[in-house]
C-alpha cells in the first residue's frame, strides 16, 4: 500500500490532472478501506499529502478534472472512474466530509454520470466498432475491410465484457451516491439539490437505450427511486421545497408516452412519494397539487394532449376522494378559461368520470343533483355551445362517450333519465334545452361538429327509448343527406338506432322518407348499410311477424293497428303495420323498389318474407271474416300487397298459387253497388257510397299490386290457370271500366304472360300485337261514339227544350257512363302504345287531336250561333287523358312529336288546370331525352312552369329540369339560371331544400364558375332593371322579367334577394370574390356615376341599394385563412413548394387587394357627390358601405389617404356630416321616446315639460356634434400615425409603401378609425 500511496502523491505534484493508473490504485485503497472498515491505509494517504505540502483540496480538484475529462471513449471510462473515486472518497471510514465535498466536484459528479448515460456507446467501449460499422455501411472502402476482417470476432467479444463491467460501475456510482446522501446535507445548496434531482429523473430516459429490458434498468430505477427518496428527507431543506423540485422534474417524464420511464415516474410517485405523504402533510399537498401543475404543462398538439391527460388521471386515481373532487371542480373551473384550458378540460371530464367512483354520489349520503358527477356533466354540455368549434365537437363526443359508459349501470342510467326529464312532467325543461342544443349543432356550419351531435343523438337514443322530438328525428333525417359521407354515416347510424329500439309511428315515417333514398347514394358503402338496414328493420320484422301471427296470442297488440281504423286489432308486433302502410308513401315506394331489386339481384331475399306477408293478409281477411263483416268492404294491410309484389319477383317459388287466385276472384268479382243504382237511388246512400269509393279505390291498389305478384311468377303457373287468367285480364281491359291505376298493371301482366308462355319471342310477339290490335279497335269504336254523341248534344243546345225529369236524368247517366268509359279508352290506348308502339293508330289520332283541340274551335256558322261547349269544360277527365295519351304517342312515333309539340307548350302556357300543366312538364321532360334538338328552343317557356301558382308543379318543374342538366340534355345558358334562383326563396320548404342543395352541393362541383359569371346580371335580373341592355324590352319579355324577379325596396323583398346573393357568393373560390367585388364597382357603382345606372328609378335605386349591401357582407370577403385555390389545391398536394406557393398567392391576392381598393375608392368619392346633388336617400347606404371598406381594407385605404391629403380631408369631413346627422337622428328619436313615456304620466307644470324637452333636445345635438368631431379627427390622427397593421409584413415579402412615422404628432389617442371599423350596424359584420 505505501507503494500506492507514494505513487497517488507523486502523480499529485508532477501532474495537474490526475492519471488512469492514479485513479484506480486510488480504488484500490478506498474499496479496501470501506471493505474492512479501517481507515489506516487512508490516513496515511492525508498524512502523505500534508507531508508533501499538499493539501486535500489538490486532490478534490485533480478527480474533479478527470471527472469533466469525459467526451471521448476512453475519457468517459476515466471520467466514471474518477466519480467512483470521489464518491468512495466521501464515504471513507472518518473521512472528512466537510473538506472532501464542494458544490463544484458534486456538479462535476452529476455531469459526469449524465454524461455516462447519454453516451452509453462512448461508455461502454462500443464508439470505435460502431464507428467502423457505419464507416463500411457508407461506403468505407475495401481497404478498411481487409485491415478489420480479422479482428471483429475479438473485438466483439470484449465488447460485451465491458458493457457488463460499465454497467456494473455506473450500478455502483448510483448506489454509493445514495449513501453519500445519508452523510452529506444538501440543503446548504439549493443548486446541488436541482442539479440532483434533475441528473437522477433524466437517468431512466437514458438508461432505457442502454440497458433496454434487461434487469440491470430494474436496478437502475430502483436505485434512482432510494436517491429521490433520501432527497426528500428533512436533512436536505424543507419539505415544500424539495418535494415541488422532484414532482417537477418528474413531471416531464409522467407526460412521455408510454415508455418504462412513464412507468418509473408514475412508479415512484405511487409507491414512495404517497406512502411519505401519509407523515408529511407537505408532501401530501404537493402530490395534490400536481395534476394542477400538470395541466399547465400538458401539450397544445392532439395526440401529446391525449396522453397528458391520461397521465392526469392517474395520478389523480392515487389522491383521496375529497381530493380528486376538488381537482374536478378545479376542471370544471378550468372549462371556463382559454380555449387550450376548455379542451382539456373536455378532455378530463371524459376520464375522470370514468376512472373515480360513483360519479353521481348514488352510494354516498349527497343529493345527486349537488354531485361532482353532475357539475361536470353540465360544464360539459355547456362546452357543447363553445365559440371554437374544435372544442365543441370535441364536446359532444365525449359527452356521447359519457353517457354511453354511464348508462352501462342501472342506477346511473335511471338517474340520467330523471335528469333528462323522461317520466318527469317538471323535468321536461331539461329535455327542452337538450333538444334545442342538438338542433342548433346538427345544423352547425362544422362538420365535425355535425358528426358529434349525429353521435351523441345515437346514444341518447338508446338511453331513453328512442324517445326523440319531432324537430329533432327531422333534422337527423336532413342530416342523411348531407353533402359530407361521414356525416351521412353518423346521421344513418342515429336515426336508426332510434327505429331499432323504438315503435314509435314517427320514428318509422322519419326512417323511411330519410333512410331507404339513400340506395342511389354516390358512395358504395353507404348504399349497402342501406339495404342490409333496410333489411333489419324492415324486412326481418315483417318476416317475423308474420311467421308467428298464429301464436301471437301472448304478443303485446299495438293498438294503432287496425283494419280501415274499424277497431279490428291484429295480433303483431307493434310498430309491422305502421312499417307496412308507410311503405304506400308516394315518396318512399320508389326507393322500396330499388332496394328490394338490389336485394333480390345478391339473393339476400329469403322466402320467409314472402309467407310472411301471405299470412299477414290471411290473417286480416280471416279476422275481418270472424267479426262478421262484409268480404267487400274489406281491405288487407296498406303495404302489405306492395311488398309482396317487389320481392316475389325474386321469389317466384315462395308464392302460393291457390293464394293469388282466390283473392284474384275476390278482386274480379267486386263491383262496387252504387255502379248499379239509378241516380235518384244513389241520392239517400252518399254516405255508403263515399265509404265505398274508398275501399275501392284500395281495392283498385291492391288489385295493381296481385296483377304485379301474378305476372312475376308467371312461369311457375300451371298452363290452364295462365290461360284462364290472360283471358280474364283482356276481358277486363275490353270493358274499359277499370280504375286508371289497374290499367298499366293489367296491361303489363298480360304481356309478361304472353311472353313466358310463348315459345319464342316471336310468337310472343305476334300474340302481343293480336290483343293489342283487338283492344284498340275497341277503343276506338267508344271514342266515335263519344263524339259523335257530343256533337250531337252541341246541336241540340242551340234549341233547348224542356224535357221530363226521369228522362233528363236517365240521359245525363247514360252521358256519364259513357264519359268514363271514353276515358278509360284513351288511357288504355296509351298504356298500349307503350308496349307495343308499333301499334296501328291511325283512327285514333285524328279523334285526340279532335279533342285536344276542342277547346281552340269556336262557332262554324255566323248565320245561327251555336252554343259550343268544348270537352275541356264538358269533360276535363278525358280532356286531360287525351294529352296523356298524345304525349306517349309522341314519344312512340318522332314525326307526330315534330307536329304536336309546340301545341303541347302553347297547353301548357295556357292551360288553368294544375293537373295537365304538371302532366305536360313531365311529357316535356321526357321529350327533352327522345328530341332534345326539338325542345331546346322551348326551354324558357318551360322554365315559367318554376313559377307557377302550384306548388307540386313547380316542385316538379324544379326536379325534373334539375335531372336534365345533370345529365347535360339542358344547358345552363340563356336565362335558365337565373330563373333557377328564385327557387332558393320560395313559399315552399321543400322547393328550398331542394334548391340549397343543388346550388350548394351539385352546381358546386359540376359548374363553379355559374355564379361568379351570373352574379352581375343576377342582381338586374332580380331587380327586373333592364338598364345593363340599354334598351327596352316588349310587353310580353317585359312581364316574364317581373315574373322571375323580386321587384320592391321593402324590408321582406331584400332579404329575399339577399339570401339568393349570399348564396352565390358562398359558391364562389377567393379570387371570384375579388373578380366579383370589381365587377359591381365597375359594371353598377360607376354605370351610376356615369349616369348609365338611372338613380331617380325606383328598380335603379334598389340595384345601388343591393350592391352596397353586398359590397358590405362578409360572405365577400376574404377572410386570413382563405388563400386562392390554386394555392389551396398546393398546399393539399403537399411537398416543399406548398409553403411557397400560399406565401406567393397571399402576396397575389394583397396585391390584387390594393390595385382594386385603388380604382374604387374614386368611384364612390364620385357617386357621393352625385347622390348628393340628388338628395337621394341612398346616401346613407353609401356610407354605411364605405365604413365597412375603412375597415376592411385598412391597409389599402390608409395609404391611398396617406398620399392623397384633399381626399383625406374630405372623407373626413364627410364622415364627420354622416356620423352628425346619424347621431342627432339617434337622439332625436331617443327624445321622442321620452316624450311619449312622459305623455303617461300624471299631469304636471306643462312649462317644465318644454323646458325638459328643450334641453334634452339641446343636449342630445351637442352630444352628437362631440361625437361625430372625435369620430372625425381620430380618422385624421389613426391615417396620420399610420398605425395599420400590413399585413405583407407577417409574410416576410417586401412592403409596397413604407409608413411615414415622421408624420406622426403628439396627439392623444383616437378612436374614430376602430370605432367605425367595430359599429355595429349591419348584420353581416361578424366582428
Amino acid at each position: 500500500m505505501d507503494e500506492s500511496i507514494s505513487r497517488i502523491v507523486s502523480n499529485l505534484e508532477t501532474q495537474s490532472s490526475i492519471s488512469e493508473s492514479t485513479l484506480k490504485d486510488l480504488q484500490t485503497l478506498l474499496d479496501f478501506a470501506f471493505n474492512t472498515n479501517d481507515s489506516t491505509d487512508v490516513e496515511s494517504l492525508y498524512a502523505e499529502i500534508s507531508s508533501r505540502k499538499l493539501s486535500i483540496s489538490s486532490l478534490i480538484d485533480s478527480v474533479s478534472s478527470a471527472m469533466d475529462s469525459g467526451g471521448l471513449s476512453r475519457s468517459n471510462v476515466i471520467s466514471l472512474l474518477a466519480s467512483n473515486v470521489y464518491l468512495s472518497l466521501l464515504l471513507s471510514p472518518n473521512s472528512p466530509v466537510l473538506s472532501l465535498f464542494t458544490p463544484m466536484a458534486f456538479l462535476s459528479l452529476l455531469r459526469s454520470v449524465r454524461r455516462a448515460f447519454k453516451n452509453p456507446s462512448l461508455a461502454t467501449g462500443e464508439g470505435s466498432v460502431r464507428d467502423t460499422r457505419g464507416r463500411r455501411k457508407r461506403g468505407g472502402g475495401k481497404i478498411g475491410m481487409r485491415k478489420n476482417k480479422g479482428k471483429n470476432v475479438e473485438e466483439s467479444e470484449n465488447e460485451a465484457e465491458e458493457e457488463v463491467v460499465d454497467v456494473k460501475s455506473m450500478l455502483y456510482v448510483l448506489k454509493k451516491l445514495e449513501m453519500v446522501l445519508g452523510l452529506v446535507h444538501l440543503d446548504r445548496f439549493p443548486d446541488c439539490l436541482k442539479s440532483l434531482v434533475q441528473t437522477v429523473v433524466e437517468i431512466p430516459v437514458m438508461a432505457n437505450e442502454l440497458c433496454g429490458n434487461s434487469g440491470n434498468y430494474e436496478k437502475i430505477c430502483n436505485l434512482c427511486s432510494g436517491i429521490l427518496s433520501g432527497v426528500l428527507n428533512a436533512e436536505h431543506g424543507d419539505h415544500v421545497v424539495s418535494a415541488a423540485e422532484v414532482l417537477k422534474s418528474l413531471t416531464r417524464l409522467i407526460l412521455l408516452p408510454k415508455s418504462q420511464a412513464r412507468s418509473f415516474a408514475l412508479g415512484f410517485l405511487v409507491n414512495r412519494m404517497m406512502g411519505m405523504g401519509q407523515y408529511s402533510d407537505e408532501i401530501k399537498k404537493a402530490v395534490v397539487n400536481l395534476p394542477k401543475y400538470m395541466v399547465h404543462k400538458a401539450p397544445e398538439k392532439a395526440e401529446p394532449r391525449a396522453l397528458a391527460v391520461e397521465s392526469i388521471v392517474e395520478v389523480v386515481k392515487i389522491l383521496d376522494f375529497e381530493d380528486q373532487v376538488e381537482f374536478a371542480d378545479y376542471v370544471v373551473k378550468m372549462s371556463q378559461g382559454k380555449g387550450q384550458f376548455r379542451l382539456l378540460a373536455v378532455d378530463l371530464i371524459l376520464l375522470l368520470m370514468t376512472a373515480i367512483r360513483d360519479p353521481l354520489e348514488l352510494d354516498s349520503d349527497n343529493e345527486t343533483e349537488n354531485s361532482w358527477g353532475l357539475r361536470c356533466l353540465e360544464a360539459l354540455t355547456q362546452r357543447c355551445s363553445d365559440a371554437t368549434a374544435g372544442i365543441r365537437a370535441k364536446a359532444l363526443t365525449n359527452l356521447a362517450q359519457l353517457l354511453g359508459i354511464l348508462s352501462l349501470n342501472d342506477k346511473n342510467r335511471a338517474v340520467l333519465k330523471e335528469l333528462m326529464g323522461v317520466g318527469n312532467e317538471g323535468s321536461n325543461r331539461l329535455q327542452a334545452e337538450l333538444n334545442n342544443l342538438l338542433r342548433k349543432r346538427c345544423m352547425d356550419e362544422k362538420a365535425a361538429v355535425r358528426k358529434a351531435s349525429l353521435l351523441l343523438i345515437s346514444k341518447l337514443t338508446t338511453l331513453l327509448g328512442g324517445a326523440l322530438g319531432g324537430d329533432l328525428l327531422k333534422i337527423v333525417g336532413m342530416a342523411c343527406s348531407d353533402p359530407l359521407v361521414s356525416i351521412r354515416k353518423a346521421a344513418i347510424s342515429a336515426i336508426s338506432e332510434a327505429f331499432r329500439i323504438s315503435s314509435d309511428a314517427n320514428v318509422i315515417k322519419e326512417w323511411l322518407n330519410s333512410v331507404p333514398r339513400l340506395i342511389s347514394d354516390n358512395e358504395s358503402s353507404i348504399q349497402e348499410e342501406c339495404e342490409n338496414l333496410f333489411l333489419e328493420l324492415v324486412l326481418d320484422k315483417v318476416s317475423k311477424a308474420g311467421s308467428g301471427s298464429s301464436s301471437h296470442k301472448d304478443t303485446a297488440i299495438d293498438d294503432s293497428n287496425s283494419i280501415l281504423d274499424r277497431g279490428i286489432k291484429l295480433p303483431y308486433p307493434k310498430g309491422v303495420l305502421d312499417i307496412l302502410k308507410q311503405l304506400c308513401d308516394g315518396e318512399v315506394t320508389p326507393w322500396v323498389k330499388k332496394i328490394c331489386s338490389s336485394l333480390g339481384k345478391k339473393k339476400k331475399l329469403k322466402p320467409k318474407i314472402v309467407i310472411s306477408l301471405q299470412s299477414i293478409i290471411r290473417a286480416s281477411e280471416s279476422l275481418w271474416l270472424s267479426q262478421s263483416m262484409a268480404v267487400e268492404n274489406w281491405t288487407a294491410p296498406p303495404g302489405a300487397w306492395l311488398l309482396l309484389a317487389e320481392v316475389s319477383a325474386f321469389l317466384p317459388k315462395s308464392v302460393d298459387w291457390e293464394f293469388l287466385h282466390h283473392h284474384w276472384k275476390l278482386f274480379d268479382n267486386y263491383k262496387p253497388a252504387v255502379e248499379d243504382m239509378s241516380p235518384l237511388d244513389q241520392r239517400f246512400v252518399q254516405d255508403e257510397v263515399t265509404d265505398m269509393e274508398s275501399n275501392s279505390v284500395a281495392w283498385a291498389g291492391d288489385r295493381v299490386f296481385l296483377l304485379q305478384t301474378i305476372s312475376n311468377v308467371s312461369v311457375e303457373l300451371p298452363p290452364e290457370p295462365a290461360a284462364d287468367l290472360a283471358h280474364d285480364l283482356l276481358k277486363r281491359l275490353e270493358e274499359f271500366n277499370m280504375h286508371s291505376t289497374e290499367v298499366n298493371a293489367h296491361v303489363k301482366a298480360l304481356k309478361t304472360l304472353c311472353k313466358r308462355k310463348a315459345m319464342n319471342p316471336e310468337e310472343a310477339d305476334s300474340l302481343v300485337k293480336k290483343w293489342v290490335h283487338e283492344v284498340l279497335s275497341k277503343a276506338s269504336r267508344i271514342l266515335d261514339i263519344y263524339t259523335s254523341e257530343d256533337r250531337k248534344a252541341n246541336k241540340d243546345r242551340t234549341f233547348v227544350t224542356p224535357c221530363r225529369n226521369e228522362h233528363g236524368e236517365r240521359k245525363k247517366a247514360a252521358a256519364s257512363t259513357l264519359l268514363s268509359l271514353a276515358t278509360t279508352a284513351v288511357y288504355t290506348i296509351g298504356s298500349l302504345v307503350i308496349i307495343c308502339p308499333s301499334a296501328d293508330l291511325k283512327a285514333i289520332i285524328p279523334v285526340l287531336q279532335t279533342i285536344i283541340t276542342s277547346a281552340n274551335s269556336g262557332p262554324k256558322s255566323n248565320i245561327l250561333p251555336q252554343p259550343v261547349v268544348s270537352l275541356k269544360q264538358v269533360a276535363p277527365s278525358l280532356y286531360l287523358q287525351a294529352w296523356l295519351t298524345m304525349g306517349k304517342i309522341c314519344l312512340a312515333d318522332g314525326k307526330l312529336a315534330k307536329r304536336y309539340i309546340p301545341l303541347f307548350v302553347q297547353e301548357l302556357e295556357k292551360s288553368d288546370s294544375a293537373a295537365l300543366r304538371n302532366n305536360i312538364v313531365v311529357m316535356m321532360a321526357d321529350f327533352c331525352v327522345r328530341y332534345t334538338a326539338l325542345v331546346d328552343c322551348y326551354m324558357s317557356r318551360i322554365t315559367k312552369c318554376l313559377r307557377d301558382p302550384c306548388e307540386l308543379v313547380r316542385r316538379q318543374t324544379f326536379i325534373l329540369l334539375a335531372r336534365l342538366l345533370q345529365r347535360d340534355y339542358v344547358k345552363w345558358r340563356g336565362v335558365l339560371f337565373l330563373r333557377f334562383l328564385l327557387s332558393l326563396v320560395d313559399e315552399s320548404e321543400k322547393i328550398r331544400q331542394l334548391a340549397d342543395f343543388l346550388f350548394g352541393n351539385i352546381l358546386k362541383v359540376k359548374a363553379p364558375l355559374l355564379a361568379y359569371n351570373s352574379f352581375v346580371e343576377a342582381i338586374f335580373i332580380l331587380n327586373d332593371c333592364n338598364t345593363q341592355t340599354g334598351r327596352g324590352n316588349p310587353q310580353k319579355s317585359k312581364s316574364e322579367n317581373r315574373l322571375f324577379s323580386i321587384r320592391g325596396n321593402d324590408e321582406n323583398s331584400r332579404s329575399r334577394r339577399m339570401h339568393i346573393y349570399v348564396t352565390l357568393l358562398k359558391q364562389m373560390a377567393p379570387e371570384h370574390l375579388l373578380a366579383t367585388f370589381a365587377k359591381i364597382c365597375a359594371e353598377i357603382l360607376a354605370a351610376a356615376s356615369d349616369g348609365m345606372l338611372n338613380t331617380d328609378d325606383a328598380t335603379g335605386q334598389s340595384v345601388l341599394q343591393d350592391a352596397f349591401q353586398i359590397l358590405s357582407s362578409k360572405e365577400i370577403r376574404i377572410p386570413a385563412n382563405r388563400v386562392t385555390s390554386d394555392t389551396a389545391e398546393a398546399e393539399e398536394d403537399g411537398g416543399g413548394g406548398a409553403s411557397a406557393a400560399s406565401v406567393k398567392g397571399r402576396a397575389i391576392s394583397q396585391a390584387v387587394r390594393k390595385g382594386l381598393i385603388q380604382n374604387t375608392v374614386p368611384i364612390f368619392i364620385e357617386l357621393k357627390r352625385l347622390l348628393e346633388n340628388k338628395n337621394s336617400p341612398l346616401i346613407g347606404s353609401l356610407m354605411e358601405c364605405l365604413r365597412m371598406l375603412l375597415k376592411d381594407y385598412k391597409n389599402e385605404i390608409d395609404e391611398i389617404l396617406v398620399a392623397d391629403k384633399q381626399l383625406q380631408k374630405e372623407l373626413i369631413y364627410d364622415i364627420q356630416k354622416y356620423e352628425s346627422l346619424n347621431a342627432k337622428s339617434n337622439a332625436a328619436e331617443a327624445v321622442a321616446t321620452m316624450q311619449r313615456s312622459h305623455s303617461f304620466l300624471s299631469p304636471g307644470d306643462p312649462k317644465r315639460g318644454t323646458k325638459v324637452s328643450k334641453s334634452n333636445s339641446k343636449v342630445a345635438s351637442a352630444v352628437a356634434d362631440a361625437f361625430a368631431a372625435v369620430r372625425a379627427r381620430s380618422v385624421l390622427r389613426e391615417v396620420n400615425r399610420g398605425t395599420s397593421t400590413p399585413p405583407l409584413s407577417a409574410m416576410n415579402v417586401p412592403k409596397l409603401k413604407s409608413v411615414a412615422a415622421g408624420v406622426a404628432r403628439g396627439d392623444k389617442s383616437s378612436d374614430l378609425l376602430e370605432s367605425l371599423r367595430r359599429r355595429q350596424s349591419f348584420d353581416s359584420d361578424d366582428d
